[in-house]
């Protein structure tokens, strides 16, 4: 009785975070479970990493929060062999036994043929039949209720997030800011500090694609665009597709001098991309930092440098904060007068 009462609390959150901590309350209060935890699987460039997002700690569920703990705990994901290995066979389940009567199961949850989430359940004694029969059970509800939440944050057309959930994830985001520096492994060596960034994306003439070969060419175009923003970044920042042929991205935890190599590889990725029937496609790349500003200011600052960009021969990377220092903007758009796209 108590599991199925934790059944219809856990579906009715509207939230992934506070789904899984649900999902790992209810599996904590199962006999023999000692520890559970929702683990973060991250591709980086030193390869991929694992890191811890929700965990069981003196009998309470602990968020990452801002992830400034998480990514302190962050490990190679080859450093689990067992983990690494049941990933690399795209296994549903899997688990190893440790010295000490520890036992440990491993659920991964698989969307889009990639695991970017893991459940891990830590037993005193080995997983019965009956046990796993349990285990797995809760753990369909879970995966089945995660996916009709992604579904509902998902732009149809693209796969991308849609911009209903810009706001909640960029109260996320704007949380990295206000805490400390995150420690990271450096891409240039640069002593500057990481920040947060936002970076709205326009599509160069779209409109003409429309125009001349029709709106099925212009969604191709949207969806090969969307592609490319997949593989240019990584799973811990977040892409949307505000609409038309606008983007926006939120770039996390590297330097200025990063985020514009980032960025300007993105553009290349776009510009050397053969689209078919259409040819070259470009793109324009405004960027701010999000410190100390509400999302709609920081859109604003980030859209004055698309529009730099647009008006300046398009297919470039502006940083809002360098053009504002040369004297390349006007005075800021004032917080009542943005008009977002």
């Amino acid at each position: 009785m108590q599991i199925l009462q934790n059944l219809v609390e856990m579906t009715g959150h509207r939230d992934h975070l506070r789904l899984e901590v649900s999902v790992l309350s209810t599996l904590q209060q199962l006999p023999h479970v000692t520890y559970v935890r929702a683990l973060e699987l991250s591709e980086m460039p030193e390869g991929w990493v694992v890191r811890p997002r929700t965990w069981s700690e003196g009998g309470e569920m602990v968020t990452s929060g801002s992830d400034a703990l998480a990514d302190t705990q962050s490990q190679p994901l080859h450093s689990i062999a067992p983990l690494a290995e049941g990933i690399a066979q795209a296994l549903s389940s899997f688990s190893h036994s440790y010295p000490g009567r520890r036992y440990v199961l491993w659920l991964p949850v698989w969307m889009h043929n990639k695991a970017r989430t893991c459940v891990e359940i830590t037993q005193s004694r080995p997983f019965s039949a009956r046990r796993m029969e349990v285990l797995m059970s809760i753990f369909r509800v879970y995966q089945n209720y995660q996916s009709l939440l992604d579904y509902s944050e998902r732009d149809a057309l693209t796969g991308l997030l849609n911009r209903k959930t810009f706001e909640e994830q960029f109260i996320r985001f704007a949380s990295l800011a206000a805490n400390a520096p995150i420690s990271l492994p450096e891409l240039t060596g640069s002593s500057e500090l990481p920040q947060q960034w936002l970076a709205v994306v326009d599509i160069d003439h779209f409109k003409q694609v429309n125009d001349r070969y029709g709106h099925l060419f212009g969604d191709e175009v949207l969806i090969l665009v969307a592609n490319l923003l997949r593989t240019s970044f990584r799973a811990q920042d977040r892409i949307f597709r505000f609409g038309g042929e606008e983007f926006v991205i939120l770039l996390r935890s590297v330097t200025l001098q990063d985020a514009q190599q980032i960025f300007e590889r993105f553009r290349r990725n776009v510009e050397a991309h053969p689209f078919p029937q259409i040819g070259q496609v470009t793109v324009s790349l405004g960027f701010s930092s999000t410190r100390l500003c509400s999302p709609v200011e920081i859109i604003g600052q980030s859209d004055q440098a698309l529009y730099f960009a647009k008006q300046n021969g398009r297919n470039r990377v502006c940083h809002y904060e360098s053009l504002l220092s040369e004297g390349n903007l006007g005075l800021k758009v004032a917080h009542e007068d943005i008009e977002l796209f």
